[in-house]
């Protein structure tokens, strides 16, 4: 008779139906009642085997649960890999000693946690236990998240019922081994030497990474690093001599395309994707590699594309495939691991930046991914802000080529002479401008500094200087004019400002307007020097402001020089004004000069003045009456 439970239940109900259709019959017998006693025994003893069954499944359910608490508090490391080497399970003593969590180690390769120099022993001990012997063990070094120990690793082949694969169980045993004590429930045991070795060791490394961090901080936001070029190549330079032997950076350019486009068609960004940097070691000098490498399709390079379609860094600690960066190139670089993240702001992605160690060093692990995540969040950041500098003073540029004449005209009578200086002060361009130009039986002449830097200041002083040379054609009276542009200047509603000089030339008579412009300098023949009155209200501010009006009867040789806010508002090393007085003395130094003479003699000062770091723009224009 059959021992399955359901087919005894079955056949105990055949034989009940068939006593039932027994009763039936006229006359029975003594056959029914021995059958139904038969059947009353069978039904006790399914009964009995259904309660034995049950007891022995509770009680493996039972055994099963003791025997993986007693897994988890082993005191001994302790982890299950497959036959490849994948980890499948580990203790919480495997955990505490490599300092990770269970749920990180879980599918990663054993190897991994080796040592590169003793990988290859491992796997050969691997191979021979999977291969008949019935355990190995050897010494070797577990290396991982900055913790190095140095173990006994025995290894045994687990056979188990029900199980397709073989498993395979490596105990670490730490050559330094101390079991706990026992002890009280409420005290713990003291930490050992090794523990707190490691414990100084991963705080040190926090610590490095903190300062390599903070170094790269300073170093992006240093001037010099303003060009993307020259940021990008410096950052790889200090990531090689911190943290990596190869650094290679590979970026996009910036163009005009549009940025939705470029997500929606991402093969459109491999033709703009181009390799913007390559450190190699130190210790080598430009090679063939680098130069091979430096001309490489980054968009081939199977590790970038991975970064670029996911938008997350990526770990290589033991490198299986050399040609993630190219085929055979980690092989060529002798690399040991490979990590790769993006380069981005988290709204854009820019580029890829991927860091090679050579074999001799430790692999790169899970710190130094979240560490050079946010050293690759850091240059996206700093590479935004350099391409919106950039394209603001490109257009800028733009701008000022329209508020600065080519050449000065000849002004019958006069000599004149001009410079103009962007200055180094980021978006330092567009604020200020000058211009000369022919009035009704004269000539008229503009000077102005708008309150404000880059493109939308170069908009506003193009503004001025047009409508100064529009409006003059019919106005005799430079203080009119300068009225009619400060109306519609105002009716734009800009923002900005605009402090403004102008001055219509007849004849020997200036006649000067100003809108809230330093006044002017008229140097005398004999080395004297004196200021108009200047004043008014800058343009932009009100509606109907009229501006200040005097006029001047210039004598031959006699220099009327106007200048800039950024000249006379300037300051030394020291953060001493230049102001009017030095101003003042380089004049006076300059009498009977000719104004080509006077502008340079002052634009030396200024340059020795400031120690050759100008920082804003800096105008200066001068009139000399010749005859």
């Amino acid at each position: 008779m059959s021992t399955n439970l359901s087919e005894l239940e079955r056949e105990l109900s055949g034989l009940a139906a068939r006593i039932a259709a027994l009763r039936e019959t006229p006359a029975p017998g003594a056959a029914l009642d021995e059958l139904e006693a038969a059947e009353e025994l069978l039904r006790s003893a399914l009964a009995e085997l259904g309660r034995n069954h049950r007891r022995k499944e509770g009680g493996n359910q039972r055994e099963q649960k003791l025997l993986r608490q007693v897994f988890r508090a082993l005191p001994v490391p302790l982890v299950v890999m497959d036959a490849g080497g994948v980890v499948r399970r580990i203790n919480n003593e495997t955990s505490r000693l490599l300092g990770s969590p269970a749920g990180y180690l879980l599918g990663r390769p054993f190897p991994l946690l080796i040592d590169v120099s003793r990988r290859a022993a491992f796997r050969s001990h691997l191979t021979a236990v999977l291969h008949g012997d019935e355990s190995a063990t050897f010494e070797t070094r577990l290396a991982h998240q900055g913790r190095t120990h140095t173990v006994r690793l025995v290894l045994s082949r687990l056979r188990m019922p029900g199980e397709p694969r073989e498993m395979i169980a490596a105990v670490a045993l730490p050559t330094d081994v101390r079991l706990p004590e026992a002890s009280s429930p409420d005290r713990f045991p003291e930490a050992s030497d090794s523990d707190r070795v490691a414990d100084e060791s991963a705080t040190m490394a926090a610590a490095r990474r903190h300062d390599l961090l903070a170094r790269l901080t300073r170093l992006l936001l240093d001037e010099e690093s303003l060009r993307e070029p020259v940021a990008l190549i410096r950052a790889a330079r200090l990531l090689a001599a911190e943290t990596a032997d190869w650094v290679i950076a590979d970026v996009f350019r910036d163009d005009a395309l549009d940025r939705a486009l470029h997500r929606a068609l991402h093969r459109a960004l491999d033709r703009t994707l181009q390799r913007a940097a390559v450190v190699p070691p130190a210790s080598e000098p430009v090679t063939r590699l680098q130069r091979a490498v430096e001309g490489m399709d980054p968009a081939g390079a199977p590790v970038v594309r991975q970064v670029l379609e996911t938008g997350s860094g990526t770990v290589h600690e033991m490198l299986s495939d050399d040609a993630l960066l190219g085929p055979g190139v980690l092989g060529d670089m002798r690399a040991g691991s490979l990590l790769s993240v993006p380069i981005g702001t988290g709204q854009e992605l820019l580029g890829v930046l991927t860091l090679v160690r050579l074999r001799d060093r430790p692999p790169f692990g899970l710190a130094d991914l979240g560490l050079l995540e946010e050293a690759g969040a850091q240059l996206g950041l700093a590479m935004r802000a350099q391409r919106s500098f950039q394209r603001r003073s490109q257009a800028a540029e733009t701008l000022q080529t329209g508020v600065l004449p080519r050449t000065l005209p000849d002004i019958p009578g006069f000599e004149t002479a001009a410079i103009y200086h962007p200055g180094s002060e980021p978006r330092a361009i567009g604020g200020e401008f000058y211009d000369v130009f022919s009035v009704r039986d004269g000539w008229g002449f503009v000077i102005g500094s708008a309150a404000g830097r880059g493109e939308e200041a170069a908009s506003v002083t193009a503004m001025v200087r047009g409508g100064m040379r529009v409006v003059s054609v019919r106005e005799d009276d430079p203080g009119e004019a300068l009225r009619k542009v400060n109306d519609a200047l105002v009716a734009q509603n800009t923002g900005l400002f605009v402090m403004a000089a102008a001055g219509f030339v007849r004849g020997r008579r200036v006649r000067l307007a100003s809108a809230g412009h330093h006044p002017a300098a008229l140097l005398l023949p004999d080395g004297g020097v004196r200021f108009t009155e200047g004043g008014g209200v800058p343009l932009g501010l009100e509606e109907g402001a009229v501006p200040a009006v005097e006029e001047l009867t210039l004598t031959a040789g006699q220099t009327l020089l106007l200048y800039s806010d950024g000249l006379v508002g300037s300051r030394g090393a020291d953060g001493e004004s230049y102001g009017e007085g030095r101003l003042t003395e380089v004049l006076t130094r300059c009498a009977g000069q000719p104004p080509g003479t006077v502008v340079k003699a002052i634009e030396e000062d200024h340059r020795e003045f400031c120690g050759n770091h100008v920082l804003d723009e800096i105008t200066v224009l001068t009139l000399r009456r010749s005859r």
